[in-house]
């Protein structure tokens, strides 16, 4: 068999070994961390040749150096897209893809469910620069046939939605918004490109906080984004550069290269032990609802099993009795942690009403879809058993 009929190496193969030689240079086995904050020309023709994007290398470190180099090959792979570009967060993805994609005069429409630092940035940043906001139910693609204009610019959502699970169908939107002429962008944080890849679904760019699942260790901040290189190499040299200067460092880089080395197994045993906890609160009389893409009562399941290879890690469930259950249950509990983000090793609950959407008022919560009981729990990588012995105290004082 020829090199060129070899079968695509798995996904996990690619996570660990893509991009780099152990065999070249000094025969690292684990790449090595680039710390230098500029690198030197041959020769003055050599430079200016970098600077105006003719030659291959690196000028400085706020625009690449080959540790983030190798982190964004493997991601651009992993997704499926043409090109990545690591930032220094979440957030910085986010802002640094968006202020280089829009101008004054132009809409984002986005889904009613957001990521309350995302909500943040479109409706107190980018709405204070003459952009215009729309929120829309995206759960039904109709809504967004009906209110796409000329001015529409780009489509934004994320599925799961955080913190309420709600799933957007990637394939449709992105057809939809692609017709009009506006680019869609997916935040695929919840999932990684393990579990779910929008741009193979038809969606143009991904972003993700590759603080939580890609690191998977909760002792980093990072951000990805994936898509097209033209308008990446762009955001690179605008939008980080000159704008948000979102870098992120190459001692972070390393360790989100670290991270994806065992992203599929991690990803599998979060998903292993969600569902087994998804499925015992969904039987407990305390708790009204369950929102889980593996639960058979889930009202997406068919869209979550079209573009989900599984459901995740992330659930969030509704406590009868409101906001005061929701802070007794949060007070009791002893091994999942009461802290923000997600995605790490070790199991997270937050309340929404009582902590990330606590500005919110009662009637601001119902309206983005966030009820006062609703708690969400980022199921880590404990013994499944002892996660639901400490759910299932937790729920008896709640």
């Amino acid at each position: 068999m020829s090199d060129t009929a070899k079968p695509r190496p798995g996904f996990a193969t690619r996570a660990i070994h893509l991009g780099h030689d152990p065999y070249a240079g000094t025969g690292d086995v684990v790449p090595p961390i680039h710390v230098g904050a500029t690198f030197a020309f041959p020769t003055v023709e050599d430079g200016s040749a970098r600077f105006a994007g003719e030659q291959a290398g690196f000028v400085y470190a706020r625009v690449g150096n080959p540790t983030t180099a190798l982190l964004e090959a493997r991601m651009a792979d992993l997704e499926g897209g043409e090109a990545a570009l690591a930032t220094a967060s979440g957030m910085g993805a986010t802002t640094s893809l968006l202020w280089t994609l829009l101008q004054a005069g132009d809409e984002v429409i986005a889904d009613k469910t957001l990521y309350g630092c995302t909500f943040g940035f479109f409706n107190h940043g980018l709405a204070r620069f003459g952009v215009k906001i729309t929120h829309l139910d995206l759960t039904d693609p109709a809504n967004l046939e009906a209110a796409l204009s000329p001015a529409t610019r780009l489509v934004y959502f994320e599925s799961p939605a955080n913190p309420n699970m709600r799933l957007v169908d990637i394939a449709a939107i992105s057809a939809i918004a692609r017709k009009h002429g506006a680019v869609t962008v997916v935040d695929n944080t919840y999932c990684t490109p393990y579990l779910q890849r929008p741009i193979e679904l038809g969606a143009d760019f991904v972003v993700h906080s590759a603080t939580k699942y890609l690191g998977g260790h909760g002792d980093l901040l990072a951000g990805v984004i994936v898509g097209p290189k033209e308008i990446l190499d762009r955001v690179r040299f605008q939008g980080i550069k000159d704008m948000t200067g979102a870098v992120l460092s190459s001692q972070d880089a390393h360790l989100v290269l670290r991270g994806l080395k065992t992203l599929a197994l991690r990803m599998d045993r979060h998903c292993q032990s969600a569902q087994v906890l998804a499925e015992m609160l969904a039987s407990h009389p305390k708790v009204a609802a369950v929102h889980y893409p593996g639960l058979a009562s889930f009202p997406q399941l068919a869209l979550a099993k079209r573009q989900m290879s599984q459901p995740g890690g992330m659930i969030a469930f509704e406590l009868k009795g409101g906001i005061a259950a929701g802070r007794r249950f949060m007070n009791a509990l002893k091994i999942v942690v009461r802290a923000v983000s997600l995605g790490s090793t070790e199991s997270l609950a937050q309340h929404p009403a009582s902590m990330t959407h606590s500005f919110y008022t009662p009637e601001e919560r119902a309206e983005h879809l966030i009820s006062e009981g609703l708690v969400r729990l980022s199921v880590g990588l404990e013994d499944a058993a002892d996660l639901q012995a400490d759910l299932e105290q937790a729920l008896e004082r709640a």
